[in-house]
């Protein structure tokens, strides 16, 4: 069964067992598609309101784009998992000769490329979900601002937590102009998703 077919308690469940995945790298994206569920909410809540006709563009906008978004980060659950298990599973390959050794050292490099490619996708689909997040501080149903404030908060989760699982997978990326490219990416977006993030929750904090 995916990860994202279960209940929310079997879910948990399994997340909290001795088994290695699901873990922090799925529970990134589930933050995501969390955070994008909620500004497209807000977006929801927005629209249709007479009060509210000069921000429908604006809102509009961030319900179109983050369905996408929204989409992609809940598949990113199960996909991260499978990840892991791939990596999981080359280390089980059999290295009694040259031959298998060298299967095994291929098998090892290419599913750990995929496991910081995984969360490296993470973590941009949940930056472009904090744009539009941002987007709609100021200018959305101020009525929901503390469920926008916690969509931004979850897709800085998401943004963070993905951060984490590439870091790690890094030192096994063999292809050294893949990792730069990841490591220079990925900073910039951490970075600038602090800055947005922080910005963003202060201004909807003293809104209240």
């Amino acid at each position: 069964m995916k990860l994202v077919d279960m209940k929310i308690t079997e879910f948990l469940e399994v997340l909290k067992s001795d088994a290695p995945a699901p873990g922090g790298g799925s529970v990134s994206a589930l933050s995501g598609a969390q955070g994008c569920a909620l500004f497209m909410m807000v977006a929801d809540l927005t629209l249709g309101k007479e009060k509210y006709k000069d921000m429908e563009d604006i809102c509009l906008n961030a319900k179109e784009k983050g369905k996408a978004l929204y989409e992609e980060l809940t598949a990113a659950v199960d996909k991260d998992t499978d990840a892991f298990n791939l990596i999981s599973k080359a280390f089980k390959m059999p290295k009694n000769t040259d031959e298998e050794k060298a299967a095994r050292k291929q098998a090892i490099a290419d599913g750990t490329l995929v496991a910081t490619e995984v969360p490296f996708r993470t973590m941009e689909l949940g930056f472009q979900g904090l744009k539009l997040a941002e987007s709609l501080v100021g200018h959305s149903n101020p009525n929901c601002a503390s469920d926008l404030g916690v969509g931004i908060l979850q897709l800085k989760a998401c943004i963070y937590g993905a951060w984490l699982n590439v870091k790690i997978n890094l030192p096994g990326v063999k292809d050294e102009a893949k990792a730069e490219a990841f490591t220079e990416a990925g900073l910039k977006m951490y970075e600038e998703a602090e800055v947005i993030a922080k910005k963003c929750f202060e201004d909807i904090l003293a809104s209240l």
